[in-house]
C-alpha cells in the first residue's frame, strides 16, 4: 500500500522553500517578542507581511532574520522538523 503524505509534512515543507519560509514565519509570530524583533530588523509592518505574503522577497527577509540569529534558527528549525542547513538553502533558493 503506498504511502500518501500531507502536503504539510517535514518532507513536503523541506524541499518546497516557499513553504518552509511560510512554516518560518508562522513559527515567528507564535512570540510577539520575536514579532517584534522580525519587524524592527527587517522593516517590514503587519501590513506588508498581510499584502505580500507569498511575495519572494518577503519570505526571504523571514529566513534572513532567522539565519541572522542562530538561536532562533535552531529553534525553528526544530519546531518544522528540519535540519537549520534546509532553512539556509529555502533562503539561497528564494534570493536567486
Amino acid at each position: 500500500m503506498p504511502i500518501i503524505r500531507s502536503p504539510q509534512s517535514p518532507e513536503h515543507q523541506s524541499s518546497d522553500p516557499d513553504a518552509l519560509a511560510l512554516g518560518a514565519l508562522g513559527w515567528v509570530l507564535t512570540d510577539d517578542s520575536r514579532a517584534e524583533r522580525l519587524l524592527s530588523l527587517t522593516g517590514l509592518t503587519p501590513d506588508i507581511l498581510r499584502e505580500r505574503l507569498t511575495d519572494r522577497t518577503v519570505l526571504a527577509a523571514v529566513l534572513d532574520f532567522l539565519a541572522n540569529h542562530e538561536p532562533d534558527l535552531l529553534l525553528a528549525a526544530d519546531a518544522l522538523e528540519v535540519e537549520p542547513q534546509a532553512l539556509l538553502s529555502a533562503r539561497e533558493h528564494l534570493t536567486r
